[in-house]
């Protein structure tokens, strides 16, 4: 039998048969053509509704087994729903085929304009999706054009090297140094005007001289060239603050989002300068650069690292050995413990919110045990909450150590 032909189908009556003996589907086709003959009048004879196509192909499949046939008919309608549904009754009459007894029941009568509805709306929505990729993008384009024109007039060449720069770079007290021109131009887009690229993997002098009157923020790619680049800032210029953007991505490569975060998340260079093991500003002098110290920062003088108090043998050594098991459990995991008088875990936090629960606890904190470096700040809060053990991976370089606070490594534990 033919396919069903949708295109002037209405609808389609589905309707199964069984018969107590074997048929085929010729028999099946006589059956409805002869059993319906006469049964409802000229109007809605069979055979005339076919001819003039009203109706389609009578479609039958239908297998045998153990001496009986069952199978499905399924008829296409262009009449209207009374007729159809009158049709599909009359199907129900036939109670033979051939020499078998037969039984035809309709299961349902399916609107075919459903599914041309359905269709219809699918294939709206891909033509609209069509017509937003194609159009929209222009209209974006051009905003985007017109803005990136704006941005290049609000980059400058700025001082004796001529570096890529936003036009705040005198009028703030705070600058960040990037890498490149693009770094600058998408500081702009996103409204940060204060930025100035270094422009190659040496640093200008540009930058060396900014540094000492600005608080200069480096923010760098999250890649080994950017590491590179922000060794030498740290070496030739007095950089205050590091940023850097996630690990294996460019800063022209980040989102709006991204660079808010990294920037938010900045941490002073001191702290960088120790995980890098550097020297102190003052002992490194590359490039046979002299450099002033700047009046506004006394912190960068040179200042003896504060004598670590080291556990003597008197200090309760079951404790001793309780920080070090609790220093190997949060090794590598960013995160700290605040420890009551007696070694227990009052509360855990993410090393990026210490310094916060700690000013914040109602609880006596009596040990603080984290996996990340002591700085100035963390020692002058914890001493503020009469913490007795801060204890850290590293000691930064702090300019005074509170003296009601012991300041322990993990060296210091014997860890490393």
């Amino acid at each position: 039998m033919g396919k069903i032909d949708l295109d002037t189908t209405k609808y389609v009556i589905h309707s199964k048969i069984e018969t107590n003996g074997v048929v085929e589907k010729p028999d099946v086709v006589g059956a409805i053509f002869g059993q319906t003959e006469g049964l409802l009048g000229n109007d809605l004879d069979l055979r005339e509704l076919q001819k003039t196509g009203r109706i389609g192909r009578i479609e039958v499949e239908i297998s045998t087994a153990a001496g009986k046939s069952k199978g499905t008919v399924k008829i296409p309608s262009s009449l209207d729903r009374v007729e159809t549904a009158i049709l599909a009754a009359a199907l129900e009459t036939i109670d033979r085929v051939g020499p078998c007894e037969s039984h035809i029941l309709v299961e349902k009568i399916e609107d075919v304009r459903v599914s041309k509805r359905k269709k219809l709306i699918g294939r709206a929505k891909n033509i609209l999706e069509t017509m937003i990729d194609d159009i929209t993008p222009d209209s974006i384009e051009i905003t985007e054009e017109v803005k990136e024109s704006l941005r290049m007039k609000e980059i400058q060449g700025y001082g004796i090297d001529k570096l890529p720069a936003g036009p705040n770079i005198d009028n703030s007290d705070a600058i960040i140094v990037v890498e490149g021109r693009a770094d600058v131009l998408l500081m702009l887009k996103y409204g940060i005007k204060n930025a100035i690229a270094v422009e190659g993997t040496s640093v200008p002098k540009t930058i060396v001289e900014l540094s000492k009157k600005k608080t200069v923020t480096a923010f760098t790619d999250g890649d080994r060239g950017g590491e590179l680049i922000l060794r030498e800032l740290l070496q030739v210029g007095e950089i205050d603050f590091v940023a850097r953007a996630p690990e294996g991505k460019e800063v022209e490569e980040l989102t709006k989002k991204e660079i808010f975060k990294a920037l938010r998340n900045k941490v002073p260079a001191e702290q960088v300068m120790e995980y890098f093991s550097m020297p102190k500003r003052e002992e490194a002098k590359p490039f046979g650069i002299k450099r002033p110290m700047r009046p506004s920062a006394p912190h960068r003088k040179v200042a003896d690292k504060p004598k670590v108090v080291e556990p003597q043998e008197e200090e309760n050594n079951e404790m001793v050995e309780k920080f070090k098991r609790f220093f190997t459990d949060l090794k590598g995991t960013l995160k700290a413990y605040l420890l009551d008088q007696e070694g227990n875990i009052i509360k855990e936090v993410a090393v990026r919110d210490l310094a916060s629960a700690l000013d914040s606890s109602r609880e006596k904190v009596n040990v603080v045990i984290f996996d990340g470096i002591i700085t100035q700040r963390l020692s002058e809060i914890a001493a503020e909450k009469g913490v007795d053990y801060l204890i850290g991976d590293k000691i930064g370089n702090l300019t005074k150590k509170p003296a009601e606070i012991r300041l322990l490594s993990s060296n210091n534990l014997g860890l490393n």
